[in-house]
């Protein structure tokens, strides 16, 4: 437990170096930008189709007309359709924020880590490109098989539960683990530490998805206050880029000082069996010599 707190230790104290802080800004204003711009040119026809297929066609709009009314803030019906169709593009903006996140943010996590506090470990490139495709791939792939196949077990209430974070954290730990061994580790090593540690690995990432549920309470709780959405939409935004980058600090903190203990028990093992080579030799040496 002491390696998994000391390494939760050292992320919280990289994430307030202005260059981490920093990187969540990024993919938070890029993801804006995006949406931004899609939004000035497409949210009035998405507006329009919301308001003729599901207010005006289904007489949704009497209830929605009703509900604010009855609360006394009949103000609001006139915002309700808009609200919802943002809140609607809501994932697809936080989907965005973690692609442009782990395209920038998480490389540099980990040049930050390793020059800084890991340089004397040896970049041996055990990770590749289509590896990491086909980590994710195959690890997402598992994940919602499992998913499926556990679903019967939800209606228990321990298992509705503990099954979500069980399963996005070996998810998470899958992905995060590969990442932050790939540029230091060889093939051998990272299969290594990916065995050896796949239990506290596992833990960090129950902890960091259970983490990553506090930016979705957020957001779900601005989809009822519809004055504020926008700004808890935003504010939720850029804590799931925030936990994303601190997930990736803490793994790639655990994950190289694991690296760097698994090489120094080798080398230790390496100098251990050339010293009593030579003791045998030099045994041999002494018992062939003449009496």
């Amino acid at each position: 437990m002491r390696p998994i707190l000391a390494a939760f230790g050292r992320a919280v104290l990289s994430q307030l170096h202005y260059r981490m802080l920093m990187l969540t800004f990024l993919p938070f204003f890029l993801s804006i930008l995006i949406w931004g711009l899609a939004l000035w040119w497409g949210l009035q026809p998405l507006i329009d189709w919301l308001q003729k297929n599901y207010f005006a066609g289904n007489d949704g709009m009497g209830f929605a007309t009703y509900i604010p009314a009855w609360l006394g803030l009949g103000a609001l019906k006139t915002v309700i359709v808009p609200w919802l169709a943002l809140w609607a593009l809501l994932p697809l903006m936080i989907l965005t924020a973690l692609l442009f996140v782990g395209v920038f943010a998480l490389p540099a996590t980990a040049r930050h880590v390793g020059r800084r506090h890991f340089s004397e470990l040896e970049l041996r490139n055990g990770g590749s490109l289509l590896g990491s495709i086909w980590t994710s791939f195959s690890a997402f792939l598992l994940f919602c098989v499992l998913w499926l196949v556990t679903l019967p077990l939800w209606l228990i209430p321990p298992f509705a539960l503990l099954i979500p974070l069980v399963l996005w954290g070996w998810l998470t730990y899958r992905v995060f683990a590969y990442e932050a061994l790939a540029a230091h580790a060889d093939e051998q090593e990272l299969r290594a530490i990916l065995r050896i540690h796949r239990w506290p690995l596992l833990v960090i990432g129950i902890i960091t998805g259970a983490m990553g549920a506090a930016p979705t309470i957020l957001w779900l709780g601005g989809a009822l206050w519809l004055v504020v959405f926008p700004l808890l939409a935003a504010g939720s935004i850029w804590l799931y880029v925030l936990v994303f980058v601190f997930t990736g600090l803490w793994f790639e903190y655990y994950c190289l000082e694991a690296l760097a203990k698994y090489r120094a028990a080798g080398q230790a093992a390496v100098i251990m069996a050339n010293s009593q080579d030579r003791q045998e030799i030099h045994q041999l040496s002494d018992s062939s010599g003449p009496e």
